[in-house]
């Protein structure tokens, strides 16, 4: 595996093995790797001659200074993962590279999607999830981009992010790997006790229990009792919602409209997040 800490390097190094005809697929990650991340490196092998990581912890969307600070970092562990899934290149630049001097700021139009969910919880954090992807779509020039359902909003801003811009990379949705007990593999799972990861079951229990109790007309009663299954087991609830699979919110269903279940939720001060797809 290729280790590569510099834009210029890494774009004219990609750049070549593109005049020579090979395919290249990109894995986005903020370091801190589980077997999600590598189910990801695993779909990009599959589909193109040339994988490629990138590991970075991008300030610009944490609008939470502490949970930044507290981001987990296991880069040597990382690296580890990585070569024995034999990825061919790792993109590990620093804030420096990304947004050098002359980097100039822009503001994206995402409309109702970062007024939602996600985004009505986390202001700005969708614009700078859009900063560091068009800059580092730039560095990595790929034909394909894999991203990971468990991020649902975040999928459906990056998918308008490209085709706004017209960025030529097809987008590629994985789905979300589960412990074999159901909690969603996420990097901020390393910050949790072990009794805090018992509890964070709770999560799946509640979008389990809305997907084998939904049924036509209206949802309150249903979102109040997976609420309550969140905080019989100390989480602080940000969102439970049923939405379309645009997002807009449902109180009420026809029993036919393809539905997403999103929540996230705090416990300890940390937060997480998931979603099921309905059916």
């Amino acid at each position: 595996m290729i280790i590569f800490k510099q834009a210029s390097e890494i774009t004219s190094y990609i750049d070549n093995q593109r005049l020579k005809g090979k395919k290249i697929g990109f894995v986005p990650t903020m370091g801190a790797l589980h077997l999600g991340h590598l189910s990801l490196i695993q779909q990009c092998r599959e589909k193109n001659e040339i994988t490629v990581c990138s590991s970075f912890i991008n300030p610009a969307q944490f609008n939470n200074p502490e949970d930044f600070q507290k981001y987990p970092i296991t880069l040597e562990n990382d690296i580890k993962l990585l070569e024995e899934e034999d990825c061919d290149i790792l993109f590990i630049p620093s804030v420096e590279e990304i947004y050098p001097e002359n980097f100039e700021k822009k503001h994206y139009e995402l409309g109702y999607l970062e007024q939602v969910l996600e985004g009505k919880h986390r202001p700005g954090h969708f614009q700078g999830v859009c900063m560091v992807v068009e800059r580092l779509l730039s560095i990595v020039r790929c034909d394909n981009l894999y991203l990971g359902k468990k991020d649902y909003q975040q999928c459906m801003v990056l998918s308008h992010l490209i085709q706004s811009l017209k960025i030529n990379t097809q987008i590629n949705l994985i789905d979300t790997i589960r412990e074999n007990n159901g909690l969603a593999m996420s990097s901020r799972n390393q910050r949790l006790s072990d009794d805090e990861k018992n509890k964070a079951l709770s999560i799946f229990k509640a979008l389990t229990y809305i997907k084998n109790n939904i049924k036509a007309g209206d949802l309150k009663t249903l979102i109040d009792n997976a609420e309550t299954i969140l905080i019989e087991n100390d989480f602080l609830i940000d969102y439970l919602e049923i939405t379309d699979q645009k997002l807009n919110t449902l109180l009420d269903w026809d029993g036919k409209t393809p539905l997403v279940v999103l929540v996230a939720a705090t416990i300890n001060n940390i937060r997480l997040i998931d979603n099921m797809n309905i059916p």
